[in-house]
């Protein structure tokens, strides 16, 4: 064998192509992959069904009668704008429409039949229509006796309620008695209804306060008294509240003189047939209206 042959160097060369062409055709062994747990996806909660957004509460709308004066108005048509009042028979004169009812319709039913006339005829495309009560005429309930402001109110709303009504004069005047009468007519029929406006306000739920309509008179009469004389310190009329008692009456009077006395007392009182009884009542008898209280003077 030659000496180059046989060399370190050209044996080195000749080993190291080899092995590199082993070791691409050996198969490396896979590495080995972490098994990693996945984690489950969290599912988002469904979102709350969405509300329809709730419209204006149109059940208490002022109804037009006959007698309102109405202002209207269209966008860009001042020739259409008039003011214009409502006739016995509920219609009104409206240019181009001719006789439109009104009466028994809210203002937006009235806005819309107008808007709906001038497009119908072709007169305005678009037609954007304003109409203002600038006069209740109407629907008007009247107010009388002991109230703050008695007169004739309108009902701008639809379902006003005697209370309401109450507010609007001004409550119940001093001297007036809780218990009002609100008159009027029901299906042709004569109405009268008696109302305690204390237990409206006294957290009893059976209380009615009535709707109040057209034409209804609400009459809130004298407080009911009694009378006390004699020997007392105060004598005459006493506004009676509700259960009161003759000793709450005596207190009401400034109480007995010196020359008072609680025995014998008296109560005159009419009957219902109209006839006057003499009573003779105890300290926490209950009085009624129109008594008359009589305190004699003592003899010692």
């Amino acid at each position: 064998m030659p000496a180059d042959l046989a060399s370190p160097r050209f044996l080195l060369t000749l080993c190291v192509p080899l092995v590199l062409a082993a070791c691409a055709n050996t198969p490396m062994p896979a590495a080995p992959t972490a098994s990693v747990a996945q984690a489950p996806v969290a599912t988002p909660p469904p979102e709350p069904a969405q509300r329809a957004p709730e419209g204006p509460d149109r059940s208490r709308d002022y109804v037009i009668g006959a007698g309102d004066v109405l202002r209207i108005s269209v966008y860009q048509s001042p020739d259409l704008s008039l003011e214009a009042r409502v006739n016995e028979s509920g219609v009104i004169s409206y240019p181009l429409l001719g006789q439109v009812t009104v009466a028994g319709r809210s203002v937006g039913q009235v806005e819309a039949a107008i808007a709906d006339g001038l497009k119908k005829g072709n007169f305005i495309r678009q037609p954007q229509v304003s109409v203002l009560v600038s006069q209740v005429r109407g629907n008007q309930a009247s107010v009388l006796g002991m109230a703050g402001r008695p007169g004739r109110y309108p009902i701008e709303v639809k379902g006003m309620r005697l209370s309401e009504l109450l507010a609007l004069a001004g409550g119940v005047a001093a001297g007036g008695s809780e218990i009002v009468t609100l008159s009027g007519i029901r299906e042709g029929k004569p109405f009268r209804q008696k109302v305690d406006v204390s237990q409206l306000f006294g957290g009893n739920a059976q209380a009615e306060d009535p709707i109040v309509l057209n034409g209804d008179t609400l009459y809130v009469d004298k407080a009911p008294t009694v009378y006390i004389y004699g020997e007392v310190q105060r004598p005459g009329p006493i506004v009676l509240t509700q259960d009161m008692t003759l000793m709450q009456a005596l207190a009401s009077g400034g109480g007995l003189t010196q020359r008072g006395t609680q025995r014998g007392m008296k109560i005159h009182r009419r009957n219902g047939a109209g006839k006057v009884e003499v009573v003779e009542p105890a300290m926490n008898d209950v009085l009624k209206p129109g008594d008359v209280i009589y305190v004699r003077e003592s003899l010692f």
